[in-house]
């Protein structure tokens, strides 16, 4: 039996340290995170209050809970929004080829040009912030990334032999696309995936803590270090916790892809 990677390993626990915690805060919390105690402010970390209290009384691990769903939800629905038009691009672009693929990879270039937070700031200077917005400017970054890294995948497996047999056959481009192509680019879109949901856990936590993202009351990392920063010499922890959930995920996120690239790349594992 094949031992897996270490950053495999780690990686898995860390995500799963995550996702339990963002699961569990939709059934429980140990406080409402909403509830205040301007009388219980910048408490200590205690029986009641695991990692004390905020600057309004609230409740750090509820607060912290809550955040690690509203980031996991706004990262899944831009990987998964952003995944799926990419990726479509680039087998569009790969199965016709000529015009149609420099065209989308053009406009992929274009995509590159725009970063998040200047689309997410866009965004926000026409329809106000909100988390809405900080979703779609997450899955614009996306969609080049899934584009080229599909276009790419697909175009070695159109030169497979059974890829020849198919269209022998008389299947058309579109079924085969869907029927082989698809299916056997799956391994890499999926480490991409995963890749890219480190960096949309970063990017919603920077696109908060410039007042882009999740609005108040709803908890986010990125808005928690953005109201502890005028508070680093009376209370630092306020800061020093939701900055290390943040290198909590993206760190196992982005070393779970590596990991499942490691262990799905055919040229790493003739190596090994």
């Amino acid at each position: 039996m094949k031992r897996l990677p270490v950053n495999l390993l780690i990686g898995a626990a860390l995500v799963l340290l995550v996702i339990g915690a963002a699961a569990l805060s939709l059934i429980w919390t140990p406080h409402d995170y909403t509830e205040m105690n301007i009388r219980g402010k910048f408490g200590p970390p205690s029986e009641v209050h695991w990692l004390g209290t905020d600057q309004l009384g609230r409740d750090v691990v509820s607060q912290l809970m809550a955040a690690a769903r509203n980031s996991m939800a706004v990262a899944l629905a831009a990987v998964l929004i952003g995944g799926s038009i990419g990726t479509a691009l680039g087998l569009l672009a790969s199965a016709i080829g000529g015009w149609v693929e420099d065209l989308v990879m053009r406009i992929a270039d274009i995509g590159f040009a725009f970063p998040a937070l200047l689309f997410a700031i866009m965004l926000a200077a026409v329809f106000g912030p909100s988390l809405t917005n900080a979703i779609l400017a997450i899955s614009f970054i996306n969609i080049p990334v899934f584009a080229r890294v599909a276009r790419a995948s697909a175009n070695q497996i159109w030169t497979r032999e059974y890829v020849t047999a198919a269209q022998a056959a008389g299947l058309t481009r579109a079924a085969i696309s869907r029927d082989h192509i698809l299916p056997n680019i799956a391994a890499p879109i999926i480490v991409q995936a995963t890749i890219e949901f480190a960096v949309a856990i970063l990017a919603e936590a920077a696109l908060s803590y410039l007042g882009l993202g999740a609005q108040p009351p709803a908890p986010s990392w990125g808005r928690m270090l953005s109201e502890a920063q005028t508070l680093m010499y009376l209370a630092p922890q306020l800061a020093i916790y939701p900055g290390l959930c943040i290198v909590t995920a993206v760190l196992g996120f982005g070393l779970l892809g590596d990991g499942l690239r490691d262990v799905t790349d055919p040229r790493l594992v003739r190596e090994r």
